[in-house]
């Protein structure tokens, strides 16, 4: 994957109101547009540790697939995409709860169900949970484990529908649309996956309100980022067994730098090729397993922030 060159960031200048994630590049238009740009930043460790060839583009096709496999369900903030790392959006207000639907006990966060539940914890999220579960067994039926949006650095907090409402995070109307949604589109989502020979075990959706009050899908949907992937093939034995089940393991670069330093500390060493080729390739594959479509590789040698200046200079 070395022939591609990663696209670091995407600063353009001409491009109005700039704001700079973690991952994507942020530009808000006068007429109520946003353009949104991914770049290949991998962010870990809170900072950005690499730049992984290919990801941004796989990110945002990834998302355009699922997109269009679930405008029937909701409606979401797309336009167009003008390039292949960029979709130009509805400016939107995002809710300040980020939806997150689970169908297995897994996880590894301080608010995923499986730490809670190895904690000792039953009740969470206002649910109350069965014993004896297992580590990543499938639960009954799908849940909603809200948490509130943590902006500017801050750290997700688990939530209930009871207090987003009664803390005036949410209206119950707003509650009932998105919740609503997120059952949906998570339903959709394994649906589809299962025939591609995945399991969609989580995800997070992230919804905003446009000019008009209505409740629109915001950010990404179903991508390797935002979304746990098993392989269903495998899971059974694994499941059986104790084991974890198979994924698209992208964790070379982390794992790889956590054996070396204290990143949160420590200056990180510099980051071998081959591992950034490794998790370039992973990312491809994710594409085009959940998809079912092949990946559209670009020129070897071109420069991606050069491609998307042009492709955007009808905005400037």
């Amino acid at each position: 994957m070395s022939e591609f060159l990663p696209l670091h960031e995407a600063v353009i200048p001409e491009l109005p109101n700039y704001y700079r994630g973690k991952v994507r590049e942020n530009y808000d238009l006068p007429d109520e547009r946003r353009i949104l740009i991914s770049t290949d930043r991998l962010s870990a460790f809170d900072r950005a540790i690499a730049s992984i060839p290919l990801k941004g583009q796989v990110l945002t096709q990834t998302a355009r697939y699922w997109f269009e496999k679930t405008a029937d369900i909701c409606p979401n903030h797309v336009l167009e995409y003008p390039d292949p790392n960029v979709v130009v959006g509805r400016r939107l207000d995002i809710l300040p709860v980020e939806m997150v639907v689970r169908g297995y006990l897994a996880g590894t966060t301080g608010t995923s169900i499986l730490t809670m539940y190895k904690q000792g914890r039953r009740e969470m999220y206002g649910m109350t949970l069965p014993d004896g579960l297992r580590d990543n067994e499938a639960l009954a039926e799908p849940i909603i484990t809200p948490t509130s949006k943590a902006f500017d650095g801050g750290h997700d907090e688990p939530l209930s529908a009871g207090q987003i409402v009664g803390s005036g995070l949410l209206t119950q109307k707003q509650w009932d649309t998105v919740s609503g949604y997120a059952l949906a589109l998570f339903a959709r989502g394994q649906k589809l996956a299962s025939e591609r020979g995945l399991i969609l075990a989580d995800t997070k959706y992230e919804f905003g309100t446009d000019a008009d009050g209505n409740i629109l899908l915001a950010d990404e949907i179903h991508t390797p980022d935002s979304s746990r992937y098993w392989f269903a093939e495998s899971y059974p034995e694994r499941f059986a067994s104790g084991g974890k089940p198979e994924s698209f393991d992208k964790d070379f670069v982390r794992n790889w730098v956590v054996a070396r330093c204290d990143p949160y500390k420590e200056e990180l060493p510099p980051i071998p090729q081959e591992l950034i080729d490794q998790t370039s390739a992973v990312y491809v594959r994710a594409y085009e397993t959940i998809t079912g479509q092949a990946f559209a590789y670009p020129p070897a040698g071109e420069n991606p922030q050069e491609r998307i200046r042009r492709n955007l200079a009808r905005y400037f």
